[in-house]
């Protein structure tokens, strides 16, 4: 874990975003020997994996003459500006100049407080300089469950976050975007029974479809015998959703039961903005074949692949739409709820 006092400022009274929270940066694996360049609530940063296997974040840029350190090179103490070479270790010290023996003591840049957990890089973001973490990153254990594979990836949005909120908390829009894979009959989608609750930070939507027919990603992974009860069960938090859906044969079991068997995909989805306008949506899904196990879960990532490809045609030019009618009023209906709550949650902590 990468920590220092000297960290770059950022101010809750003009945040776009909540502030004092863990956002994924990157999936690890995307980690390798070259640095890594993102921009993340619109900071430049450099995500890079040092020899000894330490994640480290760093403003992206030289404080020489400004060339962004993610054109640069990892090596043995830290990682190395590629164009007059000053080296830079994870606490953004600058520990080396070539041609010159002493290194000016302003030599450095701001760090990032980072932590990979769960094949995940999290970097905090502070409401106020010097910030340091209050809680540990959002914990997820189906990327290591004995029962469950998974695979993941990650999308950029030229959209903003909210919008994916919104999305991924109406899981009623199945029926009519996702006929290929995770849909089904619309009429089911937009009639299902809905319970939403709230409880601090977090918005909890759950849905259920029983006799419902099973969908393309649905029946490619499980045997089911004919119509099946569906769940679909959501956790909003400001940084990140966990969608849990499923299936079961039609009245073989309680659906609306925690330890049910069947068909499961669960869901992490990060969105971490990038600029006011384009978003990072960083997603996994895990699912729990008992034969067959590789060549199923392959279907299921690939079919989740092209899912979250159809919403993210849908909310791009959903977003094109809004900016060419912006100011034109929008009507909210039933299947808003979940989404509004969470609108709330967001706007309260940007003005708190």
């Amino acid at each position: 874990m990468t920590t220092c006092t000297d960290t770059p400022q950022t101010s809750q009274a003009n945040s776009p975003f909540p502030l004092d929270m863990w956002y994924v940066a990157a999936l690890s694996r995307e980690l390798t020997d070259k640095p890594v360049a993102r921009t993340l609530l619109n900071h430049a940063v450099v995500l890079y994996r040092s020899l000894d296997g330490e994640v480290n974040a760093l403003q992206d840029r030289c404080c020489h003459r400004q060339l962004p350190l993610s054109m640069g090179t990892i090596e043995d103490g830290g990682l190395r500006c590629g164009y007059h070479g000053l080296l830079f270790d994870g606490q953004g010290k600058c520990l080396e100049v070539p041609g010159q023996q002493k290194v000016p003591r302003k030599a450095k840049v701001a760090p990032y407080i980072v932590k990979e957990q769960d094949e995940l890089i999290w970097i905090w973001f502070g409401s106020v300089p010097d910030s340091t973490p209050d809680k540990a990153p959002p914990s997820y254990a189906y990327h290591a469950h004995p029962d469950y594979v998974y695979d993941g990836g990650m999308f950029h949005y030229d959209a903003p976050y909210q919008l994916i909120h919104d999305n991924l908390l109406d899981l009623s829009h199945l029926g009519y975007v996702h006929l290929k894979t995770i849909g089904g009959d619309a009429k089911t989608h937009m009639n299902a029974e809905m319970l939403v609750e709230t409880e601090g930070e977090t918005v909890t939507v759950k849905r259920y479809m029983p006799n419902s027919t099973p969908p393309p990603t649905y029946t490619a992974a499980y045997p089911f015998k004919d119509k099946i009860d569906r769940w679909q069960e959501i956790e909003f938090c400001p940084s990140h959703l966990r969608i849990w859906t499923g299936g079961v044969d039609a009245n073989s079991e309680n659906v609306k039961d925690p330890n049910r068997g069947g068909f499961h995909m669960r869901g992490l989805h990060c969105i971490t903005p990038e600029t006011d306008e384009t978003s990072h949506y960083f997603w996994t899904i895990a699912t729990n074949p008992k034969t067959d196990i590789e060549n199923v879960k392959q279907k299921v990532v690939e079919q989740t692949r092209f899912t979250f490809n159809e919403d993210k045609v849908v909310i791009e030019a959903q977003h094109k739409s809004m900016r060419h009618f912006k100011g034109q009023p929008m009507i909210d209906i039933h299947v808003d709820t979940g989404a509004n709550h969470a609108r709330k949650i967001i706007k309260s902590l940007c003005e708190s």
